[in-house]
């Protein structure tokens, strides 16, 4: 199910701060194809809908036209150009994101394989809070983790003392 033990770690603690701040049984939207963390959440009890592969940055009908009471973004905003069009699109009246830090020892992802999955964003977490705050949302729990990776070098032993990744539930504000 897992593509390796570091995603089972990342999918294990990001369904425990979803468990942590969303009661099971509340519709969410998640942003993204169904993918194993959504199967995840679907077999913890969590009603879970997912996009169909839209391109988020030129159309957000999904986001607009949707009742979920909350929405889901797992390590999708960075690969957007528009984020902020994005967040400030949603209806629901909580999200939960996450995503990739920026590190300073290593350039943004891009896959030499597949060029639609590389990493147009890679924020720090001061950048990432202000456009939360910038799109609406009141941050009201955060995380970060290291996630170190099951491969050998300089930059492996690096992320175990480095967050890699950062996780927000927030929730819409009146403004």
């Amino acid at each position: 199910m897992y593509a390796n033990n570091s995603h089972h770690k990342r999918f294990q603690k990001t369904l425990d701060f979803l468990n942590k701040h969303i009661d099971k049984g509340t519709s969410i939207l998640d942003l993204g194809v169904e993918n194993p963390l959504s199967e995840l959440m679907k077999a913890h009890g969590h009603k879970v809908e997912n996009t169909q592969g839209e391109d988020l940055d030129e159309n957000q009908k999904v986001l607009v036209n949707s009742k979920a009471e909350v929405v889901t973004a797992f390590e999708i905003l960075e690969h957007l150009l528009s984020p902020y069009q994005v967040l400030k699109s949603i209806k629901a009246q909580k999200l939960l994101v996450s995503v990739p830090l920026r590190l300073w020892f290593s350039s943004a992802y891009r896959s030499k394989t597949d060029l639609r999955d590389l990493h147009f964003h890679e924020f720090e977490d001061w950048q990432f809070d202000w456009l939360l705050e910038k799109t609406g949302w009141k941050i009201v729990a955060s995380e970060k983790w290291i996630n170190p990776p099951e491969s050998f070098g300089v930059r492996s032993l690096l992320r175990y003392f480095t967050p890699r990744h950062y996780i927000v539930y927030a929730e819409k504000t009146n403004a």
